[in-house]
């Protein structure tokens, strides 16, 4: 592999760590008060999340100081559960909601908390590494109206296409494995 192509990888590859124009990571993040489980509320739509309802995301902490993601949906046309676990770390100081996760070896995604609940880490707006990812989790799985208009008003002025939100059904699926 020529010199140029190796660096073109490693460009590419930290990109997709790095923090959107215009996104700051929220400041005097806990990580012991943010884990435990997430429900995924909404997103912007994704092959590994495609066609799924029941979505929750699980955080604990890593003997290294890390954190094991567990990531769990239900497949509603093959009605069956499917889990993913990752593993997670933060890019730059451990009080700033800026980590990298991976669920596929060496490859690394940013995971980026703009907007948190700071007084009971109720609720979370994460981004990826660019305006193509977003999450809205809850620490229950139907927050109200009013909390679900407060992030559609946020995400969209930072940019994101918001008509392009999936809600996600946090209603038991009939066939539960």
């Amino acid at each position: 592999m020529s010199l140029t192509r190796i660096v073109l990888l490693i460009v590419a590859l930290s990109g997709c760590v790095s923090v959107p124009e215009g996104i700051t990571p929220v400041r005097n993040f806990e990580l012991e008060r943010y884990l435990g489980t997430w429900y995924e509320v909404a997103r912007l739509d994704h092959r590994f999340e495609r066609g799924m309802r029941n979505v929750s995301a699980h955080y604990e902490r890593r003997e290294d100081g890390g954190v094991v993601v567990t990531n769990r949906g239900y497949l509603i046309d093959e009605q069956r559960w499917e889990e993913a676990i990752g593993k997670a770390y933060f890019v730059d100081q451990p009080d700033l909601g800026y980590l990298k996760v991976s669920f596929f070896g060496p490859f690394y995604g940013a995971y980026v908390v703009f907007e948190l609940d700071q007084a009971d880490y109720s609720k979370a707006f994460v981004s990826g590494p660019n305006r193509e990812y977003l999450w809205y989790l809850s620490r229950k799985p139907t927050p109200t109206q009013a909390e679900k208009d407060a992030f559609v008003q946020k995400a969209a002025a930072l940019g994101f296409d918001t008509d392009q939100l999936i809600w996600v059904d946090q209603s038991e699926p009939a066939a539960v494995n």
